[in-house]
């Protein structure tokens, strides 16, 4: 029987658009990405692909605000701040190792001050697959279950924009498709942006998908993907797009 979702307040203004411009960043002397302009579409899933040390984290924890660019712009389609309305989920879990399951989950709301909703982070526990754990220290999970805390944690976060850097690497493939499904339903109408080495994870949950390339990094046109997410693993579409986007790497790489 699936476990219900359980109650949550609003999120915190409308999802917005996210624009990246110019976006340059140098480590060493070495430009990693130059001149990167990427557009993030409001309330929809994007994903980004590309090898490893091109410089997708530091471009996602740039929009995050976790990173300094040496030149380039990031703001909101509408004007606001993004600071404050931003939920991300790091590459590594980052569970603090004295704080049981619930407690990371909560960690946010209790570091403003809030009184932390119990019931609804043991219903998001349950949903990624952890009931009965709410009592477990990190140091007694797996990765995967720590992965799979990490992102209760985030979801629990209900912000209109969600950056996520391999939030499913940890995974087996059961596991992994049904948090995919999990992630396409509880993020929808979301701002999201989704790192991922995982082609066929790209096209089943992306809505456009980009790859970053090169030495310095640039970024490619979106391979845009219609249809509602998650699709079928046997979507045809989806398979076409895979290879198409196979392809690109194999360029890029």
């Amino acid at each position: 029987m699936t476990t219900p979702w359980p109650p949550k307040p609003d999120i915190v203004g409308p999802a917005p658009g996210i624009a990246i411009t110019g976006a340059t960043l140098t480590y060493d002397g070495a430009a990693v990405f130059a001149g990167v302009d990427l557009t993030l579409e409001a309330g929809r899933l994007s994903a980004l692909l590309g090898p490893s040390g091109v410089g997708k984290t530091s471009l996602l924890r740039a929009i995050a605000g976790l990173e300094t660019l040496e030149a380039g712009t990031v703001r909101a389609s509408d004007g606001a701040p993004l600071a404050g309305r931003v939920a991300w989920m790091a590459q590594r879990d980052l569970l603090l190792p004295w704080a049981d399951a619930l407690s990371n989950v909560t960690l946010g709301a209790r570091l403003r001050g809030e009184k932390p909703d119990a019931g609804r982070a043991e219903g998001l526990l349950a949903r990624v697959g952890l009931a009965g754990k709410r009592r477990a220290l990190p140091g007694t999970l797996s990765g995967g279950e720590r992965q799979r805390v990490a992102l209760a944690r985030t979801l629990y976060e209900d912000k209109p924009v969600v950056l996520m850097d391999e939030p499913f690497s940890a995974l087996d493939a059961i596991t992994r498709a049904r948090l995919q499904e999990l992630a396409a339903e509880m993020l929808a109408g979301r701002t999201v942006l989704l790192i991922t080495h995982d082609p066929w994870e790209a096209c089943r949950i992306g809505e456009a998908v980009y790859v970053l390339s090169g030495r310095p990094a640039t970024l490619g046109a979106p391979l845009v993907l219609d249809g509602a997410i998650p699709r079928a693993p046997d979507d045809e579409a989806a398979l076409r797009a895979q290879g198409r986007l196979l392809a690109r790497l194999e360029v890029g790489a």
